[in-house]
């Protein structure tokens, strides 16, 4: 069973390099990686190129510009998919998402169709983030699951594994998200399609390079996509 780990990158060339081989050391059989970079003026796909001349089993997919996590998202879940992909695990760049939990996230998904990584659970938590943030983040996981209905307590959480089955079924070319909500829209139309979701406890680490990509216009434009597949639902759009 082929793995595909699918990383969005932007500007992230302190974290790439380590991030690979660290998953790589897992010597998880047949795992693959696909870095999907949108053109970073920090040459982060230089890094991954040189990699993969190196090692057949990372991949490198240059876009021409950035334009949003949701744009590289679906780029990534479509190279997974071509490329025979029977899991497919998405995680950040920027090592807040700590790899030795891939083997629990595959092993969760074998009860389900779809595990998430959660800060919300027994077990879970966030460190290194200020007082400021964490309300934020938990206002704003609270305002997704009200909206949109969901069970799962980290709705906010982009470290998952899906079963090929799951992006196949809700058509990642008709997902709309041009930027990090492209996280809810996947879990709701992965809930509106009946599949199973469950969550894994991580311990979630507040990037100590680079910088962070999501400000106050990501927020709000997220805030305003979650209330667009509220009413979407609601007229029977999706």
């Amino acid at each position: 069973m082929k793995t595909f780990i699918m990383i969005p990158t932007y500007n992230e060339k302190e974290n790439i390099a380590s991030l690979i081989k660290e998953i790589l050391s897992l010597n998880i059989k047949d795992i693959e990686i696909v870095v999907v970079d949108d053109n970073s003026p920090d040459e982060t796909w230089k890094i991954v190129e040189d990699i993969s001349k190196k090692d057949k089993r990372v991949h490198l997919l240059l876009r021409k510009e950035n334009r949003g996590r949701g744009y590289a998202g679906r780029a990534g879940y479509k190279y997974s998919l071509e490329h025979a992909a029977d899991y497919i695990i998405e995680m950040d760049a920027d090592l807040s998402h700590n790899p030795c939990y891939i083997p629990r996230l595959l092993e969760k998904v074998k009860e389900a169709d779809l595990a998430i990584g959660s800060r919300r659970i027994k077990g879970g938590k966030e460190e290194g983030r200020g007082l400021v943030r964490k309300i934020i983040t938990i206002f704003a996981n609270l305002y997704i699951r009200i909206m949109l209905g969901l069970k799962v307590k980290d709705c906010n959480s982009g470290f998952r594994c899906f079963r090929r089955k799951v992006l196949e079924t809700i058509n990642v070319d008709k997902l709309t998200s041009k930027g990090p909500s492209i996280v809810q829209e996947v879990l709701f139309k992965a809930k509106l399609k009946g599949f199973r979701i469950e969550e894994v406890p991580i311990v979630f680490k507040d990037r100590e390079l680079g910088k962070s990509k999501l400000g106050l216009k990501q927020l709000a434009a997220g805030y305003w996509m979650v209330l667009k597949l509220k009413v979407m639902h609601l007229f029977g759009a999706i």
